[in-house]
């Protein structure tokens, strides 16, 4: 396990409709690179593919009830992510985009970003965090791993899935189980 990144040049905070663009652009790189191994001649970095992101994050940026996060390093937004609460079951909520510019790999903005998460949903007082990653995205799985996240025993792929779906369970800010809430 790595340690903790204490990056003074890193700051994470609430992404704006003015982050869109270098959003859209990080997840179009992120999500050619971690493709790029499964299926190599796929354009994944094409201008379709750009419009195509900066278009779904345009509506999570002014999607209430969605908070979006961005870290930012040296003046530039180096990373995104993006979670809402789900009703089903109570307490919990989903992590629907973590994506860092692959130059930015392995130096810590991912993690900056998951911590951040994690404390606002101890904030909110959620007891429960799910995502769905891509099954084939090894680096994506390991990296959940690292920090805490398995499979979610309710929810078994189906033996063609792209995805498995992940679970974690959040304590409180004191280390006990936070009781199904929201």
């Amino acid at each position: 396990m790595h340690p903790e990144t204490r990056d003074p040049a890193l700051q994470v905070r609430s992404a704006t409709p003015a982050d869109l663009e270098p959003i859209a652009a990080l997840h179009t790189a992120a999500r050619a690179a971690y493709l790029r191994g499964r299926v190599p001649d796929a354009p994944f970095d094409t201008p379709a593919e750009h419009a195509r992101w900066r278009d779904a994050w345009a509506r999570v940026l002014h999607q209430e009830g969605t908070p979006s996060l961005c870290a930012i390093r040296g003046g530039t937004v180096v990373g995104a992510a993006s979670y809402r609460r789900r009703t089903d079951p109570r307490g919990t909520v989903a992590l629907h985009q973590l994506h860092v510019d692959p130059a930015h790999w392995g130096t810590g903005v991912g993690r900056a970003l998951h911590a951040a998460c994690l404390d606002a949903w101890r904030t909110a007082g959620f007891s429960r965090a799910v995502l769905d990653v891509l099954w084939h995205n090894h680096r994506a799985r390991a990296f959940y791993a690292r920090l805490g996240w398995g499979p979610d025993p309710d929810r078994r792929p189906a033996p063609d899935a792209s995805h498995l779906t992940l679970t974690l369970a959040l304590p409180g800010r004191d280390g006990r189980p936070v009781p199904a809430g929201p």
